[in-house]
């Protein structure tokens, strides 16, 4: 191949929103503040994904597969948004059939990858790595705490102590503070695991894949989540992870995730028309849609908190009739897509009804919001924990994604988070915003971290 010509990075997304955003704005500062030459990997409906990364980032080159063929998949399927559950685990699969096309690429290109960065459910890609001789890198979508239990469950294969009692905690004494959590709230895809069975052996060989590669890049920030960093340094037994985060768009408050919306202007004039810290935003992330009974326990006790709100409900969310006209004036419900990082950064917003996706959780902390947390799946119930019990910047609503919340008991945590008795959580909500924004500014923790890893791609040479 001759002489080296300097750092290329493959990197290799995983196709659902709350992976992908992320991962498109570490791509963004190791290409435009690292000068890095990088390539992004999609499949062809995907390509359109990358149009607001690509216009700010205009060095970075896009390679467009087409997506492996795959029958357990409905026709057309490239993207997990809105797939429904039972559909993830052969999407993930299928991504794989991408390994032979990316190889006869990097074997084909004037100036080959030299080193591949890939999202945490792609551990075939340590294998493309180690066909062309470079480091793999993983990247995670979520905390070092979240990372720490997906190893200890795919090392250890935990399970109940007593298997009669589904709510028996399986316990992780390996990793600070021995957390613990109920079965039916670990990953699904460890709840789903079949020893033996092809797919599901396929899915835990991708996470051990994970633990044995050669760093780890982590969308978190030290003074978040120091203790599970040092953790997974001690464990690894190499200190390749870097925490990089909060990674949000480079321009402040951004569009992220969606498009201008005309809606946008209206709810950013309702805002400026409320007094500085008095209303609660309510959102459930981009793939969670609340059943009725849910929907209208949230309706019934927001109209009882007297609160100030802005509800973000999905096209699919049944919003009781009526609802919008009795809490006209002090309540605003958004259908669809919603700016959330703006409205979360604005001045009136003080508290943030959410579902403990980690992008949500690192978009209010960086906006110096306080959270009532409903976590309903994925790595969601470890991120409330996070919140509640260890950072102490939310308060706990519900547990569980079938729950119905007391409307009564609803109204008063909405309460009391905007009043007087929320004053504490607040203001330690303010104080972590600091420090995540200190994190990232020049000389920070996230700063340092990303220079260490460029510092690290830059000497790697393939000849």
């Amino acid at each position: 191949m001759g002489e080296a010509v300097g750092p290329h990075v493959l990197v290799i997304p995983y196709p659902a929103q709350g992976h992908m955003l992320p991962l498109l704005d570490l791509v963004h500062l190791l290409s435009s503040r690292a000068r890095l030459a990088v390539t992004i990997a999609v499949t062809t409906k995907n390509r359109h994904l990358l149009d607001p990364l690509l216009s700010r980032s205009p060095t970075v080159v896009p390679l467009v597969l087409p997506f492996p063929d795959y029958p357990a998949l409905p026709p057309g399927v490239e993207n997990a948004k809105g797939l429904p559950l039972a559909f993830f685990r052969p999407l993930t699969h299928a991504l794989a059939g991408l390994q032979d096309p990316l190889l006869r690429w990097a074997h084909s290109t004037p100036h080959p990858p030299t080193a591949i960065i890939s999202d945490f459910f792609l551990g075939w890609t340590s294998d493309l790595a180690a066909q062309l001789g470079i480091p793999r890198l993983v990247f995670s979508p979520s905390g070092a705490l979240v990372v720490a239990v997906l190893h200890v469950l795919w090392r250890r294969m935990p399970e109940r102590s007593d298997p009669d009692d589904p709510d028996c905690p399986i316990s992780f004494p390996e990793i600070p503070n021995s957390p613990a959590l109920p079965r039916h709230q670990l990953s699904f895809l460890y709840r789903t695991h079949i020893v033996g069975e092809p797919l599901s052996e396929f899915i835990k060989e991708g996470f051990l894949k994970n633990i044995a590669s050669w760093g780890f890049v982590v969308n978190t920030f030290a003074d978040l989540e120091r203790v599970y960093l040092d953790h997974h340094r001690n464990d690894l037994g190499h200190p390749r992870v870097w925490a990089v985060g909060p990674l949000a768009p480079p321009d402040g408050p951004a569009e992220r995730g969606g498009g201008a919306s005309a809606a946008v202007g209206e709810i950013m004039t309702w805002l400026d028309g409320c007094p500085e810290g008095s209303v609660l935003l309510v959102a459930f992330g981009s793939q969670q849609v609340l059943a009725p009974p849910q929907a209208a326990a949230l309706a019934e006790g927001l109209e009882r908190s007297g609160a100030r709100f802005i509800w973000c409900a999905t096209e699919a969310t049944v919003v009781p009739k009526e609802f919008e006209g009795r809490v006209a004036g002090r309540g605003l419900v958004v259908r669809g897509w919603a700016p959330q990082v703006a409205i979360l950064g604005h001045r009136a917003v003080a508290a943030f009804l959410t579902h403990c996706g980690w992008n949500s959780v690192l978009e209010a902390v960086t906006a110096g919001v306080a959270m009532l947390t409903w976590p309903m799946g994925a790595d969601q119930f470890w991120n409330a924990r996070l919140v509640v019990e260890e950072a102490g910047v939310g308060v706990a609503l519900c547990d569980d994604a079938d729950a119905v919340p007391n409307a009564d008991e609803l109204a008063r945590v909405v309460a009391e988070s905007l009043g007087e008795s929320g004053k504490g959580m607040r203001e330690r909500a303010k104080e972590l915003s600091r420090r995540a924004l200190d994190a990232v500014k020049g000389g920070g923790s996230s700063y340092k971290d990303l220079e260490g890893l460029v510092a690290e791609l830059s000497k790697i040479r393939v000849k």
